[in-house]
């Protein structure tokens, strides 16, 4: 197990799931966020194979609707 943060709170989370196997533990879905790890984009076509490490910083945006 290793402790990230994730939109600034601590997780614990098994270093060996990836970032599409452990969005759905935490309450996200996939297709209608994006995600930047320590500041960078991350695209979602990597989601499957991105593997976080001790200490990350994981920010999960959702798309605002407005006008």
């Amino acid at each position: 197990m290793i402790s990230i943060s994730v939109n600034n709170k601590r997780r614990e989370c098994d270093a060996n799931l990836a970032l599409a196997e452990l969005l759905p533990l935490w309450g996200f879905e996939c297709e209608k966020i994006a995600i930047a790890i320590n500041g960078d984009f991350v695209p979602r076509s990597q989601y499957g194979d991105l593997r976080l490490n001790a200490g990350d910083q994981v920010d999960v945006l959702a798309p605002v609707q407005g006008g």
